[in-house]
């Protein structure tokens, strides 16, 4: 009987005084205001939203458009943290329950702005492009994320320093641990420090054709921490780690000016002196009226009689297209190569193909 008394007492106790001070009624009704918050949550979400992101769109300003659509996540943590405020202020006794309500409500709190300026970051990126006049397109992107980055961390420390953790003991516990770190990751840390040089250096930007000897040639796509991405002519990407830009000589088409073309045409031995020169003065005075080249001091036109080969008589052609773009490249290209049958047809000649003459003896 002693036994059922002590529980009826026991029961009896939890009823009335409740469990850390707080009663059943407010245990009971602080659970059912979390249910509630979620279930608004999910109302807020496709009701609320919904009615101003139509409001949003009638503006007709498309800033306003792509910040709201970065912020809609965030804001769906609204009607929870209402709730939680609403804890705090029901749960007046000083427990430890209301003080980790408390906690909680100054931790989503504090998710809540962060996560605003965070995700506002990606719509006013549209002024981090304006400083890709000043710096590279690259330089931007990485300020950009390492704003981020920061944003994050800071985010994380103001979290920490809710709960009372102090993050200062914290990075210095954490120094041996990143002195082992470092020598068993110095691959990480080259790749970052050479991802650094590239971009501040200048070598080559998104956008620019490269030839990394020995590992590949193509567009470059993305310069990131550890590794650039590079699209090659097949349409296949590679990821290179940074620090063999540092380590290997970089050859950019981008940075040229013009493209060189250099032939070497072959003609027949029966084509007669004077045809070579016609054929040779013709082919000069084409390329030296045509604006599609590039003639000067630094880039010299040059048609002359380079040698006799096997089977053929060989005339260089060397000249810059006054072009660095491949497509307009080729047309110049087809042009010039039209041309110069023409001129080699004019004069009577014919190109010359690998060939052999056998002469037999007449031995009597």
């Amino acid at each position: 009987m002693d036994f059922l008394f002590n529980i009826n007492q026991i029961f009896k106790e939890v009823i009335y005084n409740g469990i850390l001070g707080i009663s059943l009624l407010q245990i009971g009704s602080v659970t059912l205001i979390l249910v509630i918050s979620l279930l608004m949550r999910n109302f807020f979400a496709n009701f609320v939203v919904r009615r101003i992101k139509n409001l949003v769109l009638k503006t007709g300003n498309k800033i306003d458009d792509s910040l709201f659509e970065s912020l809609i996540p965030p804001l769906k943590l609204l009607p929870i943290i209402f709730v939680f405020i609403f804890f705090s202020l029901y749960l007046q006794v000083d427990t430890s329950l209301s003080n980790f309500i408390k906690k909680i409500n100054l931790t989503l709190t504090t998710i809540f702005i962060f996560w605003i300026i965070h995700q506002s970051l990606n719509t006013f990126f549209i002024f981090f492009e304006k400083l890709e006049r000043v710096l590279t397109k690259g330089l931007t992107i990485w300020i950009f994320n390492s704003s981020k980055y920061l944003l994050m961390f800071l985010g994380i420390v103001a979290v920490l320093d809710v709960w009372g953790i102090k993050i200062g003991p914290i990075i210095a516990g954490l120094g041996l641990f990143g002195v082992a770190v470092a020598l068993g990751a110095q691959d990480l840390f080259k790749n970052l420090i050479s991802g650094i040089l590239i971009i501040v250096e200048r070598r080559f930007h998104l956008g620019d054709i490269i030839e990394v000897p020995g590992y590949a040639t193509g567009t470059v796509e993305h310069i990131g921490f550890r590794s650039t991405l590079i699209r090659q002519f097949d349409t296949v990407t590679i990821s290179i780690p940074n620090y063999v830009f540092s380590d290997t000589s970089i050859i950019n088409y981008s940075k040229r000016k013009y493209r060189r073309i250099k032939w070497i045409i072959g003609l027949v031995y029966d084509t007669s002196t004077e045809q070579l020169k016609k054929i040779c003065l013709d082919i000069n005075e084409y390329i030296s009226k045509d604006n599609d080249f590039i003639i000067n001091n630094d880039h010299q036109l040059f048609v002359r009689i380079e040698k006799f080969s096997e089977s053929s008589i060989d005339i260089l052609v060397q000249v810059f297209a006054n072009t660095n773009e491949w497509e307009k490249y080729l047309i110049i290209k087809e042009k010039l190569a039209i041309k110069v049958k023409e001129i080699v047809e004019e004069n009577k000649s014919s190109f010359a193909f690998p060939s052999q003459s056998i002469y037999v003896e007449n031995q009597k």
